[in-house]
């Protein structure tokens, strides 16, 4: 069963859950979403009888809004335990201690940051909050100054952003200090099969304006990079996961690997693709497969013929995140025809409402190889230049 929840489900998704006969659990969020008629439905009640019959039920969710439901109605099952292991990012490198043992990490509360000795903290490091969401509260530290300017940037932006998610998806009450991975960063879209067993659905590369950037604004996937990554990353992954001995578990994996050839994780999302329908449409529209049904029907993905005619492309998800230094009360209007107009092929453009969410929309772009400087405009824009103030 699949759970529709807030801040968005994409058409796509609507479309395979309708079509392929999907059971949706029909939460008063599910409601309010706008699914197509015809949708199958089950009330909470069917659902939660669906897993006391199930051993290890093949549960999705658009959002991780819905780990709240899963925390309350379903605490006969071990499935909260294992969801805590990874959005708990403190839970999760106590976990993944066995296999990186060497690695610095502790827990602060939001309100003894400033008690925190700083000469014993490893530079440069990352704070970030233990239960977070899209880039939300991440800070890279280099020194004593900016560590300074950082506690006073996380009580005003925890400020504005806590009332936005559920406190399972974001709370700002606890912070991880830990050290810095460098290296090139990638994300991935997977799931653990009913065996415990990885089967990898995307894998996307995330570029950075700089070394201080910690933003989400670009993120690509191409023939290349499925091909020299797939492998390594299966083998990695799928290790995490006999670590928490996981089934039939979605999950959104975040990792870097350094110059020296070594991976690390960052963080790994469960029961879910990308946030915001992301990840997985990309494949969609990237490769035509569809990573919801395959991950509901068991499928593996057959890369050598999904990837047989994308030589020389690649594909990005563009997420426009305020970046303007202006307040959304402060914008009038965001122009999406510009936007659109700076790029080879669109492929579609996802418009957010800005005054509730810090984000004015995703666009999914194909851009040739040769091409990357229309991807490293955006990279590098505040996106000031599409906006218009009141």
């Amino acid at each position: 069963m699949f759970f529709a929840d807030k801040p968005y489900i994409s058409d796509l998704f609507k479309a395979t859950v309708k079509d392929n006969a999907i059971p949706v659990v029909n939460t008063a969020s599910a409601k309010e979403l706008a699914l197509y008629d015809g949708t199958t439905l089950i009330s909470e009640e069917d659902a939660i009888n669906l897993v006391r019959e199930q051993a290890n039920p093949r549960i999705y969710t658009t959002s991780e809004n819905a780990i709240g439901w899963i925390a309350e109605h379903l605490p006969f099952t071990d499935l909260p335990a294992k969801i805590k292991l990874f959005k708990d990012k403190v839970a999760f490198r106590e976990l993944t201690k066995p296999l990186f043992p060497d690695f610095y990490f502790q827990a602060v509360r939001v309100d003894e940051l400033t008690a925190v000795k700083f000469n014993d903290l490893p530079l440069p490091f990352i704070i970030k909050p233990a239960v977070g969401f899209f880039s939300m509260g991440v800070y890279k530290v280099n020194n004593l100054a900016e560590w300074e300017n950082t506690i006073e940037a996380i009580s005003a932006e925890m400020d504005q952003v806590k009332n936005l998610y559920p406190q399972e998806v974001l709370d700002t009450s606890t912070f991880i200090i830990e050290q810095c991975i460098e290296g090139e960063e990638f994300a991935i879209a997977a799931y653990f099969d009913g065996a415990g067993e990885l089967v990898i659905l995307n894998i996307l590369r995330h570029t950075f304006a700089s070394e201080a950037d910690v933003s989400d604004r670009v993120y690509t996937t191409s023939k290349a990079i499925i091909e020299d990554n797939l492998t390594e990353f299966t083998t990695f992954i799928g290790e995490i996961g006999r670590l928490a001995a996981v089934k039939n578990f979605p999950v959104h994996v975040e990792l870097r690997r350094g110059g020296d050839g070594v991976v690390l994780p960052i963080e790994v999302n469960p029961m879910r693709f990308g946030g915001w329908c992301t990840t997985a449409d990309m494949a969609y529209f990237a490769y035509n497969f569809n990573p919801y049904l395959a991950y509901f029907h068991q499928q593996k993905p057959d890369w050598d013929t999904l990837l047989a005619d994308k030589a020389g492309k690649l594909f990005s998800i563009i997420v426009l995140d305020n970046s303007t230094g202006l307040a959304a009360d402060d914008i009038a209007a965001f122009d999406y025809d510009k936007l659109v107009a700076g790029f080879e092929r669109p492929l579609i453009l996802r418009k957010i409402n800005y005054h509730q969410y810090p984000v004015f929309g995703f666009l999914f772009v194909e851009t040739g190889e040769d091409n990357f400087a229309e991807l490293q405009r955006i990279l590098t824009s505040d996106l000031r230049e599409f906006v218009t103030a009141q």
